[in-house]
């Protein structure tokens, strides 16, 4: 399955209460609740560099290959080692303290996050 291209956030579903749940800060919790964010894929085979931009002109890039272990970073900042898999076409990483996917179906970026029986639920739309 391919993931190239640039998708903006359409849907979610239990932002607050999974970002709670991982300890993201109540004022930072506020700001993002109806963030358009943009997810930027670029994938070249197994190489993944997947960028989130956010509307401050902050943005978090996560360069990996599928099997390796790789430098990454969560979305509250914190830095981190984990090896990405893929499985049955979804990008699959646990990062500290959530598990997380990503697919795309129906020409539309799923995210699902789990933490603690708590989940998390992003649908983006392709821009390009």
């Amino acid at each position: 399955m391919a993931f190239t291209g640039k998708y903006e956030v359409e849907s979610e579903e239990n932002y607050d209460a999974f970002v709670k749940h991982i300890g993201i800060s109540s004022d930072i919790i506020e700001k993002g609740r109806n963030f358009k964010v943009v997810t930027e894929v670029v994938q070249n085979g197994e190489d993944f560099i997947w960028t989130q931009i956010y509307p401050t002109g902050h943005s978090m890039t996560n360069k990996f290959t599928i099997g390796k272990e790789a430098d990454m970073e969560t979305m509250g900042g914190k830095k981190f080692k984990a090896t990405v898999k893929l499985e049955g076409g979804k990008v699959v990483a646990d990062f500290p303290n959530y598990h997380h996917t990503a697919e795309i179906a129906g020409g539309k970026l799923l995210e699902i996050s789990t933490a603690g029986g708590v989940t998390y639920k992003r649908i983006s739309k392709k821009l390009a």
